[in-house]
């Protein structure tokens, strides 16, 4: 990403930055120490990488599709929700639901991960909707997904299952 900064002597506190294409314009007091500016550059950086990487995703895998057809075999199509997409702020969990608001959020991680983890955790945060916490009642609704013993070994591996418990916004 090339980086184009426009210093301004108008401008006294703020930075801002856009993309355009795989340019980014940077405008910026024109007193900012160049270290300061370097920081906040990488920063603006970060933020639109993931912000590509979600739209990305977003874009090519259809969750809505993965959460119907899951919903059809597992919950008789009962489950119903206002969306579901792929985040990238989700750094020490792979899913969140939030129940009242009828919303899933999948880490952007688990597209990196086999699609029947990924079931799982979706699955995972579909109970949430029936049973929004970790109860009895919860794990039997979760079982119900075939490979869900498997996924929840694969999640533990990679370090974050024991997270799950703390799904819940």
């Amino acid at each position: 990403m090339k980086v184009e900064v426009k210093r301004s002597k108008r401008r006294k506190r703020t930075i801002s930055a856009k993309l355009d294409g795989d340019v980014m314009h940077v405008s910026a007091p024109y007193n900012i120490p160049e270290k300061e500016l370097k920081k906040v550059i990488k920063n603006f950086k970060k933020r639109f990488v993931r912000r590509n990487i979600k739209k990305k995703l977003n874009e090519e895998q259809n969750l809505s599709e993965v959460f119907g057809r899951l919903n059809k075999k597992y919950f008789n199509g009962k489950i119903k929700i206002k969306s579901i997409k792929y985040v990238t702020n989700q750094q020490k969990r792979y899913g969140s639901c939030n129940y009242k608001k009828k919303a899933i959020r999948i880490s952007h991680h688990l597209a990196q991960m086999p699609d029947w983890v990924r079931d799982y955790v979706i699955t995972h945060e579909m109970a949430h909707i029936l049973e929004p916490n970790h109860s009895k009642a919860f794990w039997d609704i979760v079982y119900r997904y075939k490979l869900a013993e498997r996924a929840r070994g694969f999640l533990i591996a990679k370090g974050m299952e024991d997270n799950q418990e703390l799904d819940i916004e």
